[in-house]
């Protein structure tokens, strides 16, 4: 019988043979296990691509738009790396030597118990070190102050107080600061957006000086203020101070800086001092570091966690956190590091602090540019309120936020920012009627001062909240970036030691 199929297909050249049938079967077989496998890698891959473009904080409009850019993003890389522009790191002048250790001097202080570094500890971005909102001073360290301690990092480089940009006079005689309010009222404000950033920096707005109230314009000037402050360093008569500065360790150096006659004139001898310390400041890199996990990012040399790239994201986005409208995020046009700020004051309403003893009086009431510390100010009421933005740099290091210290972590300031007009009974008190007090830190005189149309100040009662707490979690992991010492940053800085405070 096989001889006979043998023939039959012999003698049937169409004919096909079994051994070739079952050839192409398996060939067919093969084929379609490949197109199978093939299909089912693609699906897999597809699935990866859609769960990685579901996973990344990226958003969809930069995929189609930008695909490469959003790629590395996603990675946490920044698509653009930029060479930055940092302060130069030359030896520390004789004059900045000196400052530094007029800085550490707890002899300077009324109490014998405080320096500067008592307040503004070097390990933590010289600002406060302990979690009250306020810090005890005075003559027997006993004296509370009534405003929470600002970081001195990144101070060199903030211009004076105006109410600004310059106003074009055509004239060489200075414009008073009453003439650039009274110029300001009728301009109009663009509002602040992290978009754009650039458009309110024209606003005629309160911007620069130093203190929370922007009242010194140097450095030497706000070193001052401490000094002679009875509830601070409590320094005593500016003769009381030559004395000492006379009497320390660094005698001779004020001399062969100032001349020998220098501690005969005690205000000239206590000036001298103030400038010292502020060449200390000026000079020394560990007061304007740039050495911040961020500005390793923006140079390419650091990545994003996802939590920390979807924060960065959220802080920019003009529709959720709008951060970066008044914390300024991106480099300068020269090259020069963000400063995370623009410099300018806003009233935010934040709530009375019962933990500071001066709250205590219902009369009073911190209105920043308008007093009480300030007092050329006190007119211009349409400031009442309004507190300097200061850096975001450091942040992460700080425990009392806000000029009156009122909140202690981060989690509750921006809480605060993406409630305080959606759910306000979360944060300000009832009177005796039951009626809530919203913006209870200032008078009800002054309230219509308080932003109520930079975002996320420009919710209404009920209104769902500008970010999750999830996603206030990932601002908070961005802030974190920019805590400086970095180890691939740009540069190791000096940290000098306070001396003990007893």
């Amino acid at each position: 019988m096989a001889a006979g199929r043998a023939a039959a297909t012999s003698a049937f050249p169409g004919a096909v043979r079994p051994d070739t049938v079952s050839g192409e079967m398996a060939h067919h077989n093969r084929l379609v296990r490949g197109v199978s496998l093939a299909a089912a890698l693609l699906g897999v891959l597809l699935l990866a691509a859609f769960g990685f473009l579901a996973w990344s904080p990226v958003p969809l409009r930069t995929w189609m738009s930008r695909p490469g850019d959003a790629y590395r993003l996603a990675l946490g890389e920044n698509p653009h790396p930029v060479r930055l522009i940092i302060p130069a790191d030359p030896p520390l002048s004789a004059m900045a030597r000196l400052g530094e250790r007029l800085f550490l001097d707890v002899r300077l202080s009324g109490s014998g118990r405080m320096s500067c570094a008592s307040c503004h500890d070097p390990a933590l971005a010289y600002g406060p070190a302990g979690r009250s909102p306020v810090v005890m001073g005075g003559p027997r360290t006993s004296t509370p102050g009534s405003r929470a301690v600002p970081s001195l990092r990144y101070l060199y480089s903030e211009p004076p107080f105006t109410i600004g940009p310059d106003i074009e006079t055509g004239s060489d005689i200075p414009v008073t600061l009453t003439e650039q309010a009274q110029a300001a009222a009728g301009h109009a404000r663009s509002l602040k957006t992290a978009q754009a950033p650039q458009v309110a920096a024209g606003n005629r707005v309160p911007q620069g000086g130093l203190f929370w109230d922007g009242r010194a314009d140097t450095l030497e000037q706000q070193i001052r203020g401490p000094l002679f402050n009875p509830a601070e360093m409590d320094g005593g008569t500016a003769r009381e101070v030559a004395r000492k500065l006379a009497s320390g360790p660094y005698a001779a150096d004020f001399e062969r800086l100032f001349g020998p006659g220098v501690f005969e004139n005690a205000g000239l001898a206590a000036d001298e001092a103030m400038f010292a310390i502020g060449r200390y400041e000026m000079e020394d890199p560990s007061f304007h570091p740039f050495t911040s996990r961020y500005d390793a990012w923006l140079q390419g040399k650091a990545r994003f966690t996802r939590a920390e790239l979807a924060g960065y994201l959220l802080f920019n986005d003009p529709a959720k956190g709008n951060c970066a409208a008044c914390h300024l995020d991106q480099p300068t046009h020269g090259g020069r590091p963000p400063l995370f700020t623009d410099h300018q004051f806003e009233a935010l309403g934040v709530p009375r602090n019962p933990a500071i003893p001066a709250n205590r009086d219902p009369h009073y009431y911190d209105l920043g540019i308008c007093g009480p510390y300030r007092t050329d100010m006190r007119t211009q009421t349409q400031y009442c309120g309004m507190f300097l933005t200061p850096t975001l740099r450091n942040v992460a290091l700080r425990h009392v936020f806000f000029h009156n210290g009122v909140f202690h972590n981060l989690t509750q300031v921006l809480d605060f920012y993406v409630n305080r007009d959606s759910d306000p009974g979360r944060f300000y008190p009832r009177n005796a009627a039951g009626k809530m007090v919203k913006y209870d830190d200032i008078p009800s005189r002054y309230r219509a001062n308080v932003d109520t149309v930079d975002a996320p100040f420009d919710r209404y009662l009920g209104d769902p909240p500008a970010l999750t707490p999830a996603e206030i979690q990932d601002v908070i992991a961005f802030l974190g970036t920019l805590t400086d010492g970095y180890p691939t940053a740009a540069r190791q800085w000096r940290n000098p030691k306070a001396q003990p405070s007893s």
